[in-house]
Parts: C-alpha cells; structure tokens; sequence
C-alpha cells in the first residue's frame, strides 16, 4: 500500500505532495468567513481545505472541561463551531468550483454519517481519535481513504490502530503529528516520519503545528507524502486556533517551497547541460610553464594545469611527461594531444 488516492489524486512515494490547508474551526462559527478560507486557500495554491464537522452534543458530555488556551468550555466552543448539513454541501460546492478538495474531519459517528452525505474522498481522523477504535472501525466500514493523525500517541499505539484498519482493508495514510500549539521543533520528531514508514508500509504525511515553514519543509525532503498546516485568512480573526495557523502569503510560500524541493529531490546525480558548457571555463588543462623547444622530452617542471580546460585535461598531467614535443612549444601554452608523441 504504498499509493493511496483522494479524489482523483495520487498520494504517495514519487507523487506530488499533498498539501492540506486545515482551515478546522478557524471560521469560528461564521459561514462567510468559511467561505473566505476556501478562496484563500484556493489562492495559495494548495490542494485541499480541510474543515471539523463538529455535532457536540454527539461526540462528547456537557461538562466545563477545557484546555488552558481556551476561554470556554470546550462543549460551549464546539457547539459553536458546529455547521449544518446544508453549510457543508455549500462548502463543498465552493471548493470543488475553486479547485480544492474538500474534507473535514469528523468527531463521531454521527459526523460521520453527515459526511457520508455530503460525500467527501477521505477521512482525515484527529489524533485524539486514534485510540477509538469503536469510532475507528464505524469510519473504516464507509471503505474510504482514512489519513491518521498520531499527536497525543507512541508509536505502538498508532500501530494498533494501523494494523486494525488494515485488516479493515481501508486505503491508509499515517501523519506524524505533536499535538502541541505551537510545537516546539525539538517536540516535533521528524525522524518519525522514516519510523512510520519502514514500519507500517504505507504513505506517511505531516500534521505539522509548529512555526513557520520549516518543518514541513524539512518533512518533504525526508518523505512525507502530505503536509497539513493549520490555516486562517487572518489571525485577527476570534478563534483558538488562529494564532497557532499560517496566513495566506505563508501558505503560498508552503506551496513554492514544497514544489522547489519536489523538483530537488528528482532524479539521481547526472551532468546537466549547462554543467557541460561550463566545464571548458572552469576546468584545467596542461599547460607549460617554459619553452619546451621541438623534441624535447617534456618534464615534470616543465608543464602543470591551469585554466580554461580548452586542452588536455589536468588529470592526464602524468601522461604528458616523458612525451617529445613536436614543435616548439612557449612559455603558458595550452597543450593539446596534437603538439606532443
């Protein structure tokens, strides 16, 4: 499994990366400002907006537990951010009109079965559901792509969730992730990338929620096949996560930066066309550094190498001495095969 698809693309070794725009709660409620996230991410190149479908009452109790980056509790944030059946299908006609794929991440079954209705390609599933394997299992019976997060989890654990949906027989995909905001980059183990790969012999992105481009792009060089950034149209707008998302001109540079170390990392080592022009300008041959008057035998001070290497080449220097000259040969001449026998 080493390819999976999402749509009509190709995600895996030697395919383009897929970059994911997470635009999550990041619209805070506000159809319009979801929609504005689809037209910037749109914008900026990249391949898929991502939302949360988020049913509260459905995926957890109402209790006033919360994170300590939250002013609320985070039932009261969540029942906020939910959107109906009807705003997801208006979202996703947006996105594919722009271009994008549209998924969104669901938090239980019953988002679920709403996005099985709005037909979305895959399921990105959130690290805190890896370890839920009835929920888990209910996603993996729609027999749809499924792309893992693991912030939150050792590496066992997402193996137990690896080897369960592959005897589900889902296209699988595994992200690296740190569910941290934002990551520290000592915290954000990006040798596991390489790990998730010789282990579970299946595509491996990178949910990344650190700062700035770095680490992602530094993923794709090791092989992430995706990359997932947390993503906002300002991080003036209200929300927990904007200051954790990039902007849109960062997440244009995330596409170029991305695309750049696509067309790095191709092919294996060969001499360009313009190496081959540059090699006479910069490479050295024999030349001598006295006269070496006809029949002379050449010595070993009469020649060394200098520029351009419009003649012998400097690495046949020890085949040159010992030879005669046929002619009279001054002082900084270029040598060629033709003035010696």
């Amino acid at each position: 499994m080493d390819k999976i698809m999402i749509s009509k693309k190709a995600v895996g070794a030697g395919k383009p990366v897929l970059i994911i725009a997470e635009a999550g709660i990041n619209h805070d409620g506000d159809i319009k400002r979801a929609h504005d996230l689809i037209d910037a991410a749109a914008d900026s190149g990249a391949d898929v907006i991502k939302f949360q479908t988020h049913l509260a009452d459905k995926e957890m109790l109402n209790v006033s537990d919360t994170a300590v980056y939250l002013s609320e509790s985070l039932f009261n944030l969540i029942k906020r951010m939910e959107l109906t059946l009807d705003q997801h299908f208006e979202l996703k006609e947006h996105a594919v009109k722009k271009g994008l794929i549209f998924l969104s991440t669901p938090f239980s079954k019953e988002a679920v079965d709403l996005l099985e209705k709005v037909g979305v390609d895959a399921y990105k599933i959130g690290s805190g559901e890896l370890t839920n394997m009835p929920f888990l299992e209910y996603a993996a019976s729609k027999k749809k792509t499924m792309i893992i997060s693991t912030g939150m989890s050792t590496v066992n654990e997402a193996e137990t969730t690896v080897n369960m949906l592959k005897s589900k027989g889902v296209p699988l995909m595994i992200m690296q992730c740190t569910s941290q905001y934002p990551t520290e980059y000592k915290n954000v183990f990006l040798k596991t990338i390489n790990e998730y790969r010789e282990r579970f012999k299946i595509p491996v992105g990178f949910s990344d929620h650190s700062q700035g481009n770095y680490m992602a792009f530094a993923a794709v060089t090791l092989g992430a096949c995706a990359v997932e950034k947390h993503f906002t149209a300002s991080r003036k707008w209200p929300g927990p996560d904007q200051q954790s998302s990039i902007e849109p001109d960062e997440l244009a540079d995330l596409v170029k930066g991305i695309r750049a170390i696509e067309n790095g990392l191709k092919g294996s080592k060969t001499l360009t066309e313009g190496e081959k022009g540059l090699q006479q300008l910069f490479r050295e041959s024999v030349v001598s550094l006295k006269n070496i008057p006809a029949e002379t035998v050449i010595t070993k001070g009469a020649v060394w190498v200098k520029r351009p290497g419009s003649g012998i080449p400097a690495n046949e220097l020890n085949n040159v001495i010992g030879k005669k000259a046929k002619k009279n040969i001054n002082t900084d001449q270029t040598i060629s095969w033709e003035d010696v026998y």
